[in-house]
C-alpha cells in the first residue's frame, strides 16, 4: 500500500525534474524579453531556480534517498506552450506580457506543488525538508509577485500597442499606471506547436 511518504517522494521527484527543465528554459525567456526589468527579474529567478535544484537534492538526502527526477508532465506542457508564445509574439508589443503570462503559469504550478510538499514534510515529521521546501515556496511566491508588478506597471500597457513598442520597452516598464491585466489566448487547436522551451 502506498503511503504519504511515497506520495511525498513522487512529488519531490516531479519537482526535481521540473526545476531542472526550468533552469534550461529561463535563459530563452531572458533572451526573448525586450524589457530590461523583466530580463533582470528572470535572470534573478534563474539563480534561485538553480538553488532550488540543490535544495531538492537536500530534501531527498533528508529522506535517505538518492535524488531522482521523474518527468513532470505539467511543466513539460507549460514549457511547450511557452515555446509557442515566443514564436507567435516575437516582435509584437505584447511579447513581454506574453512572457510574463507564460512564466506565471509555471510559478503557479510550483506554488501549488511546494505548498503541498511543505505541509506533507511537516506531517512526516521531517523539519529539515519542511524548512527547505518553505524557502523554495517563499522564493516562488516572491518571483510571481515580481512578475505581477512588472505586468501591471508596464508590460500590459505596452501590449496594448498604445505608443509603446519593443524599442521603448524599458520606458514602458518604468511607467506606473495600474491597469487590469489582459490575458493571452491559451494554447488550443488553432495554435501551431512551434517548439517547446525545454
Amino acid at each position: 500500500m502506498k503511503t504519504l511518504k511515497d506520495l511525498f517522494l513522487d512529488e519531490v521527484g516531479d519537482m526535481y525534474d521540473a526545476e531542472r527543465r526550468i533552469v534550461k528554459a529561463l535563459p530563452k525567456l531572458v533572451k526573448a524579453a525586450t524589457c530590461e526589468k523583466l530580463k533582470a527579474a528572470l535572470q534573478a529567478h534563474l539563480k534561485e531556480t538553480e538553488g532550488h535544484v540543490t535544495k531538492l537534492e537536500q530534501v531527498f538526502k533528508s529522506m535517505d534517498q538518492k535524488a531522482k527526477g521523474q518527468t513532470c508532465k505539467t511543466t513539460v506542457a507549460l514549457l511547450e506552450e511557452g515555446g509557442d508564445i515566443l514564436t507567435e509574439f516575437k516582435g509584437s508589443p505584447a511579447l513581454n506580457a506574453a512572457l510574463i503570462s507564460a512564466a506565471q503559469k509555471v510559478e503557479h504550478h510550483e506554488i501549488a506543488s511546494y505548498g503541498a510538499l511543505h505541509e506533507w514534510a511537516k506531517l512526516l515529521g521531517n523539519s529539515n525538508a519542511a524548512d527547505l521546501l518553505e524557502e523554495i515556496l517563499g522564493e516562488e511566491k516572491a518571483a510571481n509577485a515580481t512578475l505581477s508588478e512588472l505586468a501591471l506597471n508596464g508590460s500590459d500597457k505596452e501590449a496594448l500597442g498604445e505608443g509603446c513598442n519593443t524599442d521603448s520597452a524599458k520606458e514602458c516598464a518604468d511607467q506606473q499606471p495600474k491597469i487590469a491585466r489582459r490575458g493571452i489566448q491559451p494554447a488550443g487547436m488553432n495554435r501551431k506547436r512551434a517548439g517547446a522551451l525545454n
